[in-house]
């Protein structure tokens, strides 16, 4: 009977729990509140994750949140350590999500597609 999802998956969800976890109630950082993890892509071999995070304010500059997480690492991946039972940590590497904008800006476009087509 096949595996409904594989140890990469479900290796990638803990992390992800686990990471936003920590941002939230360990870190001291002034750049990191606000900040939440939206997804963890694991690499084949489980050394490397790529971890997308997404802020409250989706106008805001996401270089500070980067700088603040990249600062984080070391950190993040000893705590990690102590909370997953694996035997490597994987790499961990923040990168922007910038969907909530996107979606943002879509549903602005929208929004000003129909106000002008009430007005005609």
């Amino acid at each position: 009977m096949p595996r409904e999802f594989s140890r990469n998956q479900r290796l990638g969800n803990q992390v992800l729990r686990t990471l936003n976890e920590l941002l939230r109630f360990e870190t001291k950082d002034p750049r990191l509140e606000g900040v939440s993890l939206s997804a963890v892509n694991l690499s084949r071999d489980l050394s490397v994750a790529q971890v997308y995070f997404s802020m409250l304010d989706p106008n805001a500059d996401p270089a500070s949140v980067q700088q603040g997480l990249e600062k984080a690492t070391g950190f993040l991946r000893s705590k990690l350590g102590r909370a997953i039972k694996v035997r490597h940590v994987p790499e961990l590497r923040f990168e922007h999500d910038d969907s909530a904008a996107e979606g943002q800006r879509i549903a602005d476009l929208i929004e000003g597609a129909l106000s002008s087509e009430k007005s005609r």
